[in-house]
């Protein structure tokens, strides 16, 4: 039963990135949502480990987040401090969940004393951010314009891809 609530998260939270994904344009590619959420859903359908998994989990909410913000930007639905409001919900809206269904928190779900869904969501924060700021950076060398066609996808999906295998590794050899 808990195996197949798990599954319906992971494939609600697919969904909604797939489905979402029309609300990113200017500063977060689409295909990026689904790209993420994807990831997220068949990584965590297939019993990868929780911080591969959650490396996808840390980027979608980023994703998700900067969306979000530009629509509402956008749109002029502003509010007092509504950046940190929409980021906190995302984050709360994430993880209470996972928490309730029991992945957050168990004490033999942690890696460097830390959980695995905390420290890979992190990581995966972190790695989103640094293959954007790549993509800026070789923009910003060419002119402002990208070297390849869908360097604004390639770049920062393909150093989740890197990160997500370099932690495979350091699972592999037990240094997690």
């Amino acid at each position: 039963m808990q195996q197949i609530s798990n599954k319906l998260i992971v494939l609600g939270s697919s969904l909604f990135g797939l489905f979402g994904a029309g609300i990113a344009n200017a500063q977060v590619c689409p295909v990026c949502v689904v790209a993420i959420g994807a990831g997220l859903g068949l990584s965590r359908w297939f019993g990868i480990d929780d911080i591969l998994t959650s490396i996808w989990i840390g980027a979608f909410l980023i994703v998700i987040n900067l969306g979000t913000l530009v629509l509402m930007k956008r749109k002029n639905w502003i509010f007092p401090d509504y950046e940190v409001v929409i980021t906190l919900a995302y984050i709360l809206l994430t993880y209470i969940p996972l928490y309730y269904a029991g992945i957050i928190g168990h004490p033999l779900n942690m890696a460097w004393g830390l959980d695995k869904i905390i420290l890979g969501s992190t990581v995966g924060v972190t790695a989103f951010f640094i293959g954007h700021w790549i993509n800026l950076y070789l923009k910003k060398i060419n002119n402002g314009k990208a070297f390849f066609p869908y360097q604004k996808v390639v770049v920062p999906f393909g150093f989740l891809v890197l990160t997500t295998i370099i932690f495979q590794i350091l699972i592999n050899y037990r240094l997690i």
